[in-house]
Parts: structure tokens; sequence; C-alpha cells
């Protein structure tokens, strides 16, 4: 199992925050969004990486070098950051993925532990991480079910009743289904031209083409999109200390 984290956007919402700084680096609590995700993610025993990065990626590449000098980390760069979504920045890791299953994450994304741990520990191979106890507007990747939690819908164009929940931004897949989701991505941006689009948009096809991806509730367990200095504030506040804790009484 590989985790492949996506850290190549400039985050233009964030400034003057991420002028001279990439987003997964802010800091929150006494750790950093990126650091408290790679933390997250080897405290569920994941110890090899892929991370995409783009917007000031020397300091990414800096930073993981001095805080995990063991850990083996991939680096992949989308020169073309400032002009493509996060799917460009996914299919630049086909090479790599092929013949894994992997966890796939935004870098931006504030989240217990224990949420990794719900995915890995999920009876279904290919499933996402979703959130239900909130109020869904137009901005949230919204996913919409059928009773046994099989995803039938995925995008920001859901209707809000009659969503599941809001996916998060972490998904785990299986050998087999990332294989036939770098070939939907290798259609889509190489032959379709279509390079700024979310990922979701994959997603969607494979769902379209008779593949079953499901929602994995997460429950009560925190976690905060960061998009805006808001959310920022939000998830320092949520999350005092590092290592994915929040602090609530009765975390896990």
């Amino acid at each position: 199992m590989k985790a492949v984290i996506l850290a190549a956007g400039a985050a233009t919402r964030l400034r003057p925050l991420t002028n001279d700084l990439p987003k997964c680096l802010l800091p929150v609590g006494d750790s950093t969004i990126l650091g408290m995700t790679v933390d997250n993610l080897t405290a569920n025993g994941v110890q090899e990486f892929v991370l995409v990065t783009g917007y000031r990626e020397d300091q990414i590449h800096g930073f993981m070098s001095a805080r995990y000098p063991g850990l083996r980390v991939t680096f992949l760069t989308n020169e073309r950051f400032a002009d493509t979504n996060n799917s460009y920045s996914l299919w630049l890791t086909r090479e790599h993925l092929r013949n894994h299953a992997m966890l796939l994450l935004d870098s931006d994304i504030v989240f217990d532990r224990g949420i990794v741990s719900l995915l890995l520990h999920s009876d279904h191979e290919d499933c996402l991480a979703v959130v239900r106890a909130k109020t869904l507007g137009d901005e949230e990747i919204k996913v919409r079910t059928d009773a046994a939690g099989t995803i039938l819908e995925i995008s920001k164009e859901v209707v809000a009743s009659t969503a599941f929940g809001e996916s998060i931004g972490i998904e785990k897949f299986s050998t087999r289904l990332a294989g036939r989701l770098f070939d939907v991505l290798q259609d889509k941006i190489v032959t379709r031209k279509q390079h700024n689009q979310f990922y979701e948009a994959a997603f969607q096809e494979l769902i379209d083409g008779g593949e079953h991806i499901y929602a994995v509730d997460v429950g009560g367990l925190p976690c905060v999109e960061i998009d805006t200095p808001e959310d920022l504030t939000a998830a320092r506040a949520l999350f005092v200390n590092a290592g994915g804790r929040p602090n609530t009484p009765g975390s896990r």
C-alpha cells in the first residue's frame, strides 16, 4: 500500500499566507498540515509515499527530508500546477502506482488518524471517506449512494438534499481499480485534453462503467479541508496538538 499525496497547488485563496509558503506547510498546532498527514499515515503502518509537488516545491522537499529522513518518498513535479487540477497531478503518478494498492489524499486536509484506520479496515477494497454531519453547499464534493453504501454519483453538482455526505479527499483503491483509474485518467488527459478537472470526474466514469466504490462514514471523527483563512482558524482550534488527535474530550 502506497500513499499518494497531492500537493502541487498555489492555494491562492489563502494569500497572503501562501505568498511564500505552500499550503501544506502552514502550521497547525505544533505541526503542519503535511506533517500531521504523514504522521497519521505512518501511525497506520504506511511507509511508502508518492508526493506530487509544484508551487514552492523545494520547501516541501526540504521539510520531508529534514523531518522524515528514513521514509521512502518519491517526489514528482507537476510543472503545470498553475493551469491544471488534481486529476492531472494524480495522472503523473501512474508509473509508480500501476501495480500497487493506494491511499490517495489531498494535502490540505487536517484530520483524525482514525479516518485512515476506518478505510484500511473497511471490508471494501475501494472506498472513500465521507462526512455526513454538516450542511452541504455548492462547493463540497458530494456523494449520492444506494442503500448498501455504493456510490452512484460524486461531484459538486450532486443535489445536497439527495447526498449521503461530503467526500473529504481521502480514498483507498485496490491494485485492480487503481489500474482502471489510471486508464481513465490517461484517456481523459492525453486523448480528451481534460487537464483541469477534479479527479472525482474520473471516479464517476469508473462508476458509470460498472465499478463499485463505497462510502465510508467517518462518524464523529473530525476533519477540516483548508481552503480559506477561516478554515485554517477552525482547524487550529480543533487540532491544538500534532499527531492527528483533536482537542476534544473523548477523542480516540
